[in-house]
């Protein structure tokens, strides 16, 4: 009989996998519960306890390929304290979303219980119409992109972890799920219980929910983790450049001390990095889409066409124009030999951006 059987304790969760969903947040999430909930290993949900909802009591397939059985279908969401939903795979552009797991977590809401979106869960989360537009939803910063395109009226946040806002906690995934079910087991059993599941799970400890994410390989030579967090602020806003201020509260430093840090780790001041960063995104813009020039220097965050112009051509001795003629093999080879930083950023392995419908038909500049 499934955990969540054993009725309502000190910390209740349901939580809720959708198709695809990823295996590892999913298992953490719950394995940090069920070492809180009993002594030792013995795994009984006495102080927190838990169960895993569907729509249908087949199993739900993760990503991986493995396949989980759910316990009970969708129901009485006011039973606990927490309904979490994990998501994975954006399938066939969706986060896996159903007519009634969204009726399900409109009446979580309605009954003021706290909804947690893990990984793409999260998009899950805004689908069903639990989050108001315009507030902050925590998501890895490989699903950064993804969240802007599907959700614009919300404001991404992959610079950290996990967050709250009001009702509704939004998480990265992967081990963040550790992180974020450590901390409500603190809230509700207290420290020792939270420690002793990660201690069992050979974890030192939780980071806090402000602990900055692993960052890509663009940022991999960095150690410091406040200028990794601002070299992902400025990868996020290209298109409306932070202020220094906004970068250096960002990073939690002061201003003077954020360029102090950038120049010890890479050499060159948080001006020039910016720059060269809205360059090299110039570059793979017109190596893989076909926006026009003026578009492109628009998304690149430069003041106009001409200014964009000179600062293409200070660093690569070449107009856009004559080096989009070039074609995108030799545009992508020139980020490789050009970029002065250290680990290149992975702009250059995204998906093109989309189009939007007025600029279809319109034939790029060259």
């Amino acid at each position: 009989m499934g955990a969540g059987a054993a009725g309502r304790a000190a910390l209740s969760v349901a939580l809720v996998p959708l198709p695809h969903f990823t295996l590892l947040p999913f298992a953490g999430f719950i394995d940090t519960l069920r070492l809180a909930a009993d002594e030792g290993d013995r795994s009984r949900p006495r102080a927190c306890n838990w169960t895993i909802m569907a729509p249908g009591l087949e199993p739900v397939p993760a990503s991986c390929g493995a396949e989980v059985l759910p316990w009970e279908t969708l129901r009485e969401p006011a039973r606990f304290d927490y309904v979490a939903v994990v998501g994975g795979l954006l399938h066939r552009g969706r986060p896996g979303l159903d007519r009634r797991t969204a009726a399900f977590l409109r009446e979580a809401a309605a009954a003021r219980v706290v909804l947690i979106g893990i990984c793409t869960g999260s998009l899950a989360l805004i689908e069903a119409g639990v989050v108001a537009e315009g507030r902050p939803v925590c998501v890895s910063w490989y699903h950064y992109q993804d969240l802007r395109q599907r959700h614009p009226g919300v404001r991404p946040v992959a610079d950290r972890l996990w967050l709250r806002d009001g009702r509704v906690i939004t998480c990265a995934g992967g081990t963040a799920a550790v992180d974020l079910a450590a901390s409500l087991v603190r809230t509700h059993l207290g420290g020792s219980a939270a420690q002793k599941s990660l201690h069992i799970m050979v974890a030192d400890g939780s980071r806090p929910a402000s602990a900055a994410q692993p960052q890509p390989p663009n940022t991999r030579e960095v150690a410091d983790t406040r200028v990794r967090r601002a070299m992902l602020l400025m990868e996020q806003n290209l298109a409306a450049p932070l202020s220094a201020d906004a970068l250096a509260a960002g990073a939690s430093v002061s201003k003077r001390q954020l360029e102090r840090l950038f120049r010890r780790e890479l050499g060159t001041s948080v001006q020039a990095f910016a720059r060269d960063l809205r360059l090299f995104h110039s570059v793979w813009l017109l190596a893989k889409s076909p926006l026009r020039i003026t578009d492109v220097a628009m998304r690149c965050g430069f003041a106009d066409p001409a200014h964009f112009n000179r600062q293409f051509r200070a660093a690569f001795g070449a107009a856009p124009s004559a080096a989009r003629r070039t074609g995108p093999a030799a545009l992508l080879a020139t980020l490789d030999r050009w970029w002065p930083h250290g680990g290149a950023p992975r702009l250059r392995d995204r998906r093109p951006p989309p189009v939007r419908a007025a600029d279809a038909d319109r034939r790029p500049y060259r």
